[in-house]
């Protein structure tokens, strides 16, 4: 009924006058009757087609209008979406990446430790380098024994000069009190200060080479030893690929087997080159370190000794002196503790 319907449409003429009005169409019941019975149980306009070629087309050129509903709207957050998604798949590729590296890296290098620990594997050696590194943490442990003596002979020198300091401070008191012995406790308060004074003069001397010292070893041949440390750790990783190529090379020569030590030598070759330039690196700073701790060492040790020498012989002016020479700043009575508004 509806393809009567639509023929009907299709073939039908509108008259229209001069004035563009429509003319009176002839009554038709038949007409009539069909148009109410598709407005009535025609198909739901969310699914209707559009029929390209006119009407009586062939199905073909059907176009669903559900699903060209709401696309374009749709259209721009789905690709955001996609982009979104290729962004993340392509950082947790990457992060795979990454492990699978750090894994097989970490499987060479156990192997290779393993390996050198048993007598099993060869070692790459630097007769000459391995020497010098012995000797700097040699002269380090030895180092940090004498900066654990000074810190020591610091402390009770310390406490000794503030013992004198209130000993002169009882006898003044006392020869106060004491007329029949205030000479006496006189000029033994005097002593007592004037020990005091020059005491802290060497505490100043003492801490300054103290601070020197740490300076020394804690940070500059600290520095060296870290620059030391990734060296070995790159000395492990080339004997470990070096010695993976090696076996590979001695394996058989097929296609596969040929990537595979193509491959094996590129790794190598990214060690090796790793490897000579921390080398290199260790070789400079093993070169300076020496130059600066004789350097260092050369002043402190002259400071150490006057200072000691000047205060032993109970020569004040010599030990003054001995500050002068080195740019050492006594720092006033009072100023450890901290002032009313550092307090704040």
């Amino acid at each position: 009924m509806t393809d009567s319907i639509m023929s009907k449409a299709a073939t039908m003429e509108i008259p229209i006058n001069s004035n563009g009005d429509t003319g009176t169409l002839p009554e038709d019941d038949s007409l009539e009757q069909d148009l109410q019975q598709v407005m009535v149980s025609g198909p739901n306009l969310n699914e209707t087609s559009i029929v390209s070629g006119g009407y009586g087309g062939t199905a073909e050129g059907i176009i669903p209008t559900s699903s060209i509903k709401g696309s374009n709207m749709h259209h721009s957050s789905s690709s955001s979406s996609m982009t979104a998604d290729e962004a993340t798949r392509g950082v947790a590729v990457e992060k795979l990446e990454t492990v699978k590296k750090w894994g097989l890296n970490t499987y060479k290098c156990t192997k290779q430790m393993i390996s050198e620990r048993f007598g099993r594997g060869s070692r790459t050696v630097d007769l000459e380098l391995e020497a010098q590194i012995e000797v700097l943490r040699d002269t380090k442990r030895k180092y940090e024994n004498v900066l654990r003596l000074a810190r020591a002979l610091t402390n009770h020198f310390y406490n000794m000069v503030q013992t004198q300091h209130a000993l002169g401070d009882t006898f003044a008191d006392l020869s106060q009190k004491s007329p029949e012995l205030r000479d006496e406790f006189g000029y033994n308060a005097e002593t007592q200060k004037l020990l005091c004074k020059n005491g802290e003069t060497l505490l100043g001397a003492i801490n300054f080479f103290v601070s020197s010292i740490n300076t020394l070893v804690n940070k500059t041949m600290e520095d060296t030893l870290m620059t030391i440390k990734m060296y070995e750790g790159a000395r492990l990783e080339f004997d470990a690929y070096r010695t993976d190529l090696e076996e590979l090379s001695l394996g058989p020569r097929d296609a596969v087997a040929m990537a595979r030590i193509d491959a094996a030598q590129q790794l190598y070759q990214v060690q090796k080159d790793k490897y000579e330039r921390l080398r290199s690196d260790v070789v400079i700073k093993l070169k300076f370190l020496e130059e600066n701790k004789v350097k260092v060492m050369h002043k402190q040790l002259l400071l150490f000794h006057n200072a000691i020498s000047a205060y032993f012989a109970g020569n004040q002016q010599q030990l003054e002196q001995t500050l002068k020479q080195f740019n050492i700043k006594l720092r006033p009575p009072g100023a450890d503790k901290p002032s009313w508004l550092e307090e704040q």
